[in-house]
């Protein structure tokens, strides 16, 4: 049992910053930053290790600030007003059409680029559309957020969550694809499902009065030829950035591309570089930054060394038992911890598991180890990898690009509260871990 004072505390901790966000009475980066700070002031993390935790997860900062530059310094050119009238214009007038629009373009776009990316790209589009045709963008922004969760299980890199376990496990993209891709499908279909009863008043209003709409024209035309030029450069190589003979990684890409946008801004003098930073939503890094800190001590005082114990004292060796317990489990609370630190936590943890029972040899605990896990196992790690993403449509701190909705509602005036959130995403998540569930299951039935 967890005694020890440290892991106490981190555990106290924990739990106060995400009851404090549950409560709204906080905002949830002041909430999670003090919390980081309390673990450094009690001496349960030092300050050192606390920047050591960050660092080991400084491939996700680094490609979220640079989509948000990337993005804010083409906001002068008005393309994303302009892409927003556009998209209304093509559902004629049809709230039904505005809803499987904001699906039929998030899905395809998440399954090669990370969830939180393709957030970041396309939620500047919603504050627009809803603003043309009268109606309150905060659905909408949820509507895309779930879509790509959902659809980022499509691929081995369409979420942080997926890419982290597959790599734990030295799944190949294209094993991937074949084994686990349909399950992504069935969490799509699954939006599809309950779009109609969730998202009711936008699915059945007609819009009129089309013809009225504002019609925003495109500024600085050439700069934009450039910028779109930047553009298709950093979607080509976050595809292919890392098969190249000497890697590429996203992380990289996204901050080449934020550098070049700096660059074309400032010497086309359609912004400035201080203008463009200072809208750059620092609130959602130091939120993922803060939370890093916080499960770091979770692991460091051995709270997740002996959840392990636990599971292999109640599941045993039940591999079917426990990916079920797991997809739930997990997702439960991947609904509260943003799921990658809680991979990343969770990870090391149902290896150490897989080793306490024997069914995988000690070597897997290794960060080297670049063997192939035990087919019989593999399905918890699957579970975890389903849980984690789907879990994430759970609650408003449940996933990055749920943060990421948050902070540009916010830069809209128009804040996300936890509990309207949970009213759409307490059904999605019942929904999409049941099928999960069912999928996982059937992996195992399958021997894969």
């Amino acid at each position: 049992m967890v005694t020890n004072f440290p892991a106490l505390i981190s555990l106290a901790t924990f739990i106060g910053v995400i009851a404090l966000i549950m409560s709204e009475k906080i905002h949830l980066t002041v909430a999670a930053f003090l919390g980081a700070l309390i673990l450094v002031f009690t001496h349960v993390i030092t300050l050192k290790e606390g920047v050591n935790y960050i660092s080991q997860s400084y491939a996700t900062l680094a490609l979220f600030f640079g989509v948000m530059v990337l993005v804010r310094a083409f906001e002068p050119t008005k393309i994303f007003d302009y892409l927003a009238t556009q998209m209304v214009l093509l559902a004629k007038g049809s709230g039904k059409l505005l809803v499987l629009g904001v699906i039929a373009i998030t899905t395809p776009i998440c399954a090669v680029l990370p969830n939180a990316t393709t957030v970041m790209l396309l939620a500047p589009l919603i504050p627009p559309i809803a603003e043309e045709i009268g109606v309150d963008f905060v659905p909408l922004l949820i509507l895309m957020v779930f879509v790509a969760n959902s659809a980022g299980l499509l691929t081995l890199v369409g979420d942080p969550a997926t890419f982290i376990v597959g790599s734990a496990i030295n799944i190949s993209f294209n094993d991937y694809l074949f084994k686990l891709s349909f399950g992504g499908v069935l969490a799509v279909i699954s939006i599809l499902v309950v779009a109609p009863f969730l998202f009711r008043t936008i699915w059945n209003r007609r819009f009129t009065h089309l013809e009225e709409l504002s019609h925003p024209k495109i500024n600085h035309p050439k700069v934009l030829t450039l910028g779109g030029v930047i553009v298709a450069f950093v979607l080509l190589f976050f595809v292919i950035g890392e098969t190249l003979p000497i890697p590429i990684p996203p992380a990289a890409v996204a901050l080449l591309g934020a550098g070049l946008a700096l660059l074309l801004a400032h010497q086309s003098k359609i912004d400035t570089v201080n203008n463009i930073l200072k809208d750059v939503d620092w609130s959602t890094l130091i939120f993922f930054m803060s939370t890093f800190v916080i499960i770091g001590a979770l692991e460091k005082t051995g709270v997740t060394a002996y959840l392990a114990q636990l599971l292999a004292i109640v599941v045993g060796k039940n591999i079917a038992l426990g990916a079920i317990l797991l997809v739930f489990f997990v997702g439960l609370l991947s609904s509260v911890i943003p799921n990658i630190p809680l991979v990343v936590a969770m990870v090391p943890l149902l290896k150490q598991y897989v080793v306490n029972i024997g069914l995988a040899s000690p070597e897997v605990l290794s960060p080297d180890f670049a063997g192939q896990f035990p087919p019989e196992v593999l399905p918890l790690f699957y579970a975890m990898m389903f849980g984690a993403t789907v879990g994430g449509n759970g609650t408003l701190v449940g996933a990055s690009s749920n943060i990421v909705a948050a902070g540009i509602a916010e830069q809209h005036g128009r804040p996300i509260s936890f509990h309207r959130f949970l009213q759409y995403g307490l059904p999605v998540m019942a929904l999409q871990l049941v099928v999960s569930a069912f999928f996982v299951l059937w992996l195992f039935w399958r021997g894969t």
